[in-house]
């Protein structure tokens, strides 16, 4: 008879190494005893072999649920995108594009100040906030973002788009505008809760946004000329 493992390390090696080792000594597990994972008696192998399968259900379970949620979020944020970019495309003005932009993101995504800045004003459309001067830092900026900034206002100077309300911004999402390979604009997006716009957060939808109002913008100044 050979001697028994030395030791619990390698006692599961063993084991590890013979997974069959149950299955030619099924007698074994009968007289196999170990203690309840909550505390109190002892129960049998088999039964503890049980509650861990019970407890891996259950945590397989809560994280379905969680993929489940995630998507029925993920399929409302894409009803929405929907209905904006439907909009955007029976817009045929400037000022409807504009209206459309703010009506949406702010009833529709909920996001309470909305604030866009374009650089240049094409001859027909008349003076508007969304073409006050910026600065040429911030322009520079905005060139450089190959995906949207989010995070805090500090050193933007893009608080003051939001007009009374730039005192209460927390967080902000900053979102290029481009025509073709050049940046014509940008779009701010502001919260009072600091964590509704952070550092590391998924930004396909912000991009997504960006690249449709690009389009309509470019669309119906071209349209207007």
């Amino acid at each position: 008879m050979t001697n028994a493992p030395a030791d619990a390390v390698e006692v599961a090696r063993y084991l590890q190494a013979n997974p069959d080792f149950f299955d030619q000594h099924a007698e074994l597990l009968a007289h196999m005893y170990v203690p309840h994972p909550l505390g109190g008696r002892a129960i049998s192998l088999t039964e503890r072999q049980m509650l861990t399968l019970r407890d891996k259900n259950k945590q397989l379970e809560a994280k379905m649920a969680e993929l489940i949620q995630f998507g029925e979020a993920n399929d409302a944020i894409s009803e929405k995108v929907h209905r904006l970019a439907v909009g955007l495309i029976a817009t045929e003005t400037f000022q409807s594009v504009i209206h459309l932009i703010n009506f949406h993101l702010r009833d529709d995504f909920s996001v309470p100040h909305v604030a866009l800045r374009l650089w240049d004003k094409p001859d027909h459309v008349e003076d508007l906030p969304e073409f006050a001067a910026v600065s040429e830092e911030l322009q520079a900026f905005a060139e450089t973002l190959a995906r949207p900034y989010c995070g805090s206002t500090s050193g933007f100077g893009t608080s003051s788009w939001f007009g009374e309300h730039a005192d209460r911004i927390r967080s902000q999402a900053l979102i290029a505008l481009r025509n073709g390979g050049g940046t014509i604009g940008m779009i701010a997006l502001g919260s009072e809760d600091p964590q509704r716009f952070y550092a590391d957060m998924g930004t396909l939808y912000l991009e997504r946004l960006g690249e449709m109002v690009s389009a309509a913008l470019a669309r119906v100044t071209k349209t207007a000329l």
